[in-house]
Formats: structure tokens, sequence, C-alpha cells
């Protein structure tokens, strides 16, 4: 009894030293915040509450296909796949650092047969041979006694709260990549209308051309113009159809079909962008999901110095050990036969050549380096928004000017025309009008899949409609049962 209570006393020492722990504290590094936007001056503002970005941010554009595309890729991409089995594999991790809050229990039964040869024996056979049977049930705690366990599970924590911020990192990516391609496929789509158009008009040019030429009204050489700029456009057609080919067989991979049993009907690109409310810079830390990945792995770090620290302090290892041993099986399991144990270990480090120092000095090096990582993303969130803020609003001055300069380009092609067929002008006029005005029109399609991409980038880094609040708190990892997906 008296021995018991001394294992009980040691046991409940044991608990409450338990609540020490060894390491800095976290805090959230600083990061340079701007008060306002650069490229926020002259932007259009939306209301803050009627186009506020939300989870399915794609249904601002009003496109039935695209949201049937988007809808895909949570389900059936394989990049997307890949970083949920990582949030997974993380959450793991951290259900396999609690394991060393308990203790670890072994079962073991055994039977030993062992004998002796006489001394002197000219036989040398074996005498006094004898069986050992046992049955015992072995109990080993290292008490958490400086906090390393707990450093351990919340670093693991951190990592798998980061890995949960990746996977919508990599959805957010993955579907605004999916609506890129899908307004650049449009956007394709828009100027093999403009060729085919454009094709059937240097048709009708170059039959105007040979039935003067019949006529004795123009040189040969007008019919050989007509008929080469004719080529030369087909050609164009039929080099803009490689392209979009392409973006359909992307579009495919991003939704996890076979590019073979995946099409698009062609349809034109047209519409606006929709305005997107940029909010204020200081909303941008909780709104994208790297940068919570990056705060999250600092936190880990700085949890990683106090695992470090901890190698300084005693590690103290309790034992208990009971059962059964018998030389003769059917008394095995009788009170005779039975054994048990207690026992405790201290154990100091006195001397290892500077090595728990190393080992601290890299955890703080690889902490500064997270915080540096932190530091920098946020840096190139801030840059992502500024430029694609900038290119909206550029562009959408660009396609003013375009608007205005094809416009006067269809004009000339009218009016060159009308001299050519007064014979005031040569083709060769008419050729220049003409290309100027076919290549107006692909710049103006042009710019309206350059203003729908900066959109969706812009979307993009301003998180989707993704909060911080979103992350799986610590609780729920270190409850979650194992299979389920963020």
């Amino acid at each position: 009894m008296a021995r018991a209570n001394v294992a009980i006393t040691a046991v409940c020492t044991c608990l409450m030293l338990g609540g020490c722990s060894i390491g800095p504290s976290y805090f959230r590094p600083k990061a340079p915040v701007p008060a306002e936007y650069k490229e926020m001056a002259g932007w259009k503002t939306a209301e803050p509450r009627d186009h506020e970005l939300r989870g399915n941010w794609w249904e601002v554009y009003n496109d039935p296909v695209i949201n049937s595309l988007e809808s895909q890729v949570s389900v059936s991409n394989q990049t997307l796949a890949q970083a949920e089995a990582q949030y997974r594999q993380a959450r793991a991790l951290v259900a396999q650092a609690r394991a060393a809050y308990f203790p670890v229990v072994d079962l073991s039964a055994s039977t030993n047969r062992s004998g002796a040869s006489t001394s002197g024996s000219s036989s040398g056979a074996s005498r006094g041979a004898v069986s050992v049977h046992s049955i015992s049930l072995d109990a080993t705690w290292e008490p958490d006694l400086w906090g390393r366990v707990r450093k351990t599970v919340e670093a693991n924590v951190a990592i798998a709260q980061a890995s949960a911020a990746d996977v919508e990192s990599s959805r957010l990516l993955l579907q605004a990549e999916l609506a890129q391609n899908y307004f650049s496929l449009r956007a394709l789509d828009a100027q093999q209308q403009i060729l085919e158009n454009t094709v059937g008009a240097y048709q009708k040019s170059l039959t105007l051309t040979q039935n003067r030429y019949d006529a004795g009204v123009v040189a040969r050489l007008d019919v050989v113009q007509a008929d080469a700029q004719l080529k030369s456009t087909q050609a164009q057609l039929l080099d803009v159809g490689v392209a979009r080919a392409q973006f359909e067989h992307a579009i495919a991979v991003l939704i996890g079909k076979p590019p073979a049993e995946f099409s698009l009907p062609r349809t034109p690109l047209a519409g606006e962008p929709p305005l997107v409310p940029a909010g204020l810079p200081s909303e941008l830390l909780e709104r994208r999901p790297d940068i919570a990945a990056a705060e999250r792995r600092v936190a880990s770090a700085n949890a990683q110095i106090g695992v470090a620290q901890a190698a300084y302090f005693p590690a103290l290892s309790l034992s208990a050990s009971g059962g059964f041993q018998s030389l003769a099986i059917g008394e095995l399991l009788s009170a005779p036969a039975r054994f048990w144990s207690l026992g405790a270990t201290l154990a100091q480090t006195l001397f290892d050549a500077g090595a728990r120092r190393a080992r601290t000095a890299q955890a703080v090096a690889v902490y500064d380096a997270t915080v540096a990582a932190y530091r920098q993303t946020v840096l190139t969130s801030f840059q992502e928004v500024e430029d694609n803020l900038a290119a909206l609003r550029i562009l959408e001055q660009e396609a003013s000017v375009q608007a205005e300069a094809l416009a006067g380009n269809r004009l000339t092609v009218e009016l060159t025309l009308n001299q050519y067929k007064a014979g005031t002008v040569s083709y060769l006029n008419v050729i220049i009008a003409q290309a100027a005005a076919l290549a107006s029109e692909r710049n103006a399609v042009d710019i309206r899949s350059r203003r729908l991409a900066a959109n969706v980038a812009l979307i993009r880094a301003l998180g989707g409609g993704w909060t911080a609040s979103m992350l799986p708190p610590a609780e729920q990892i270190n409850s979650a049962k194992r299979g389920v997906k963020p």
C-alpha cells in the first residue's frame, strides 16, 4: 500500500508539473498594410452588400455554362484531390503527436525451455531442462513536464490548418484558371466569327474585282491581291482553331475529364466584366487563403522553438508491469505465479557538444524564415490586387478608345470601297483599309478578353469570398475523424 501511495503521489506531481510550458508565446507577425489601394483612384465602386464576393464567385458572370464547369472542379479535379489528401495527412500527424500524451501499454506472452549439459559428461546430454511460461502487461508513460508534447501538437495543428488553407488556395487558383480559360476560349470563338465574316466579305471583294477585271476595268494585279488577301485571312481562321482546341483540352483536365470526352459548342464572347468590391487593404489579410496558410506556418515554427528548448530539461519516464510467470502452464494464472513492478526514471543530458543549442538555433532560423515568407506573401497579395485594379481601369479606357477606332476603320472600308468602285483609288487602298478594320475588330475582342481575365484575377487576388474564419479550428482538427475532407 505504501508503495502504491508513493506511485500515486509521483503521478499527481507529474500531472501538476505538466502544466509547465517552454518556448515563446505566439503573436501574429506585423506586415506592411497600406491605408488604401493606390490604383483605386477613379475606380468604380460596387455596393458593398449587393455585390459582395461570396463562395460561388463565378456566378457574378451570369453564365450557366461556367457555373456548371466550376461546380465540377471541387468534385473531379485531381490537383485539388491531392491537396485534400495532404490535408488529411497533416491531420493524421496531429493525432500521432497527441498520442504521446498517453501511456503505451504492451501485452506479451512467452514460453521458453532451457537446459544445460552436465559438466564432464562424455555424452554431453542436456540435463535439468525447464520450461518457463509467462504473461505480462507492461505500461510506460513519459509525462509532458515541459510542454514538449503540447508544443508538438500545437505545431502540427498549425500545419494542418495551413494545409487546409492550401486546399482552399488551390481550389481558388483552379477555379480562376478555369474561368480565364473559358473566357479565352469564348474570345477565340468571337475571333472565329469575325474572321468568318471577313472571309465572306473578302470573297465578295474578290468576285467584284474578278468581274471588273473581266470587264477590262482593272488590271490582273487587283485580282491577285484580292485572292492573296482572302487566302491569308482563311489561314488566320484555321490558325485560331489550334488555340481553341488547346483551351478546350485545358478545361477538360481542370474538371477531371479526358479531353476526348469533352467539348464546348462555339459561343462568341459578349458582355462587360462585372464590378468587384475591392474593400480595404487591411481586410485582405483575412480574405486570402495563401496569407492564412503562411501565417499558420509561422505559428507552427514558433511552437517548434518550444519543442527544441524543452530538450534542455530532464525527462521523467514512469513504468509499470504486472503478470504471471510459472514453470507449469497449468498453474500460470494462479496467485503464486503473479508478479508486478513499478519504476521511475529521470534522465538529463549533461553533455551533447552543443547539439541542443544548434537545434534551438535552427528552430529560431526556421521561424525567422517563415515570418519573412509571410510578409512576402502579404506584399505579393497587395501587388496582385493593385496590378489587376490598374489593368481593369486602363483596359476600360483602352476599350473606349478602341471602339472609336473600330468605328472609324469600318467607315474607312466603306468609303474606300465606294471610291474603288468609282475608279478613283486602286485596290491596294481597299486592302489597307480592310486589313486595318480586321485588326481593329480583333483588338476589340482581345481587349474584352483581357478585361475579363483581369476581372477574374482580381477576384482571385481578393480571396474569392473566402475568409480566415473558414479555417478549421484547433478543436475540430484534434477531434475530427479520419478520412473526412475539409
